[in-house]
């Protein structure tokens, strides 16, 4: 779905909403933890990423929710840091 440079966002292969797409830095980060002070830029730009394709997926207006799970009790199933972009119905699931 989307390419950068340091970003890469793809569907969901076992989708919970009509819009399901994870967002995902090239670069190895565990989990939201793993993030230090310099990458406060990539961070921005994943989540203004989200938003870019909220509005492509003609969610931006009715709602959407961006979720990260981080460590076992956050439901973290990857180990590579990630956000889902859920939306396209009323969203009262947690990924």
């Amino acid at each position: 779905m989307y390419e950068g440079e340091d970003i890469v966002a793809f569907k969901d292969i076992r989708p919970k909403a009509p819009v399901h797409i994870l967002i995902v830095p090239k670069k190895h980060v565990h989990d939201l933890n793993g993030f230090e002070s310099g990458d406060a830029e990539l961070l921005g730009r994943i989540m203004l990423q989200a938003a870019a394709i909220a509005k492509e997926q003609g969610i931006e207006q009715s709602g959407y929710k961006v979720i990260t799970n981080t460590g076992d009790d956050g439901g973290q199933i990857i180990q590579h840091f990630h956000v889902h972009l859920v939306g396209g119905e009323p969203i009262k699931v947690v990924v």
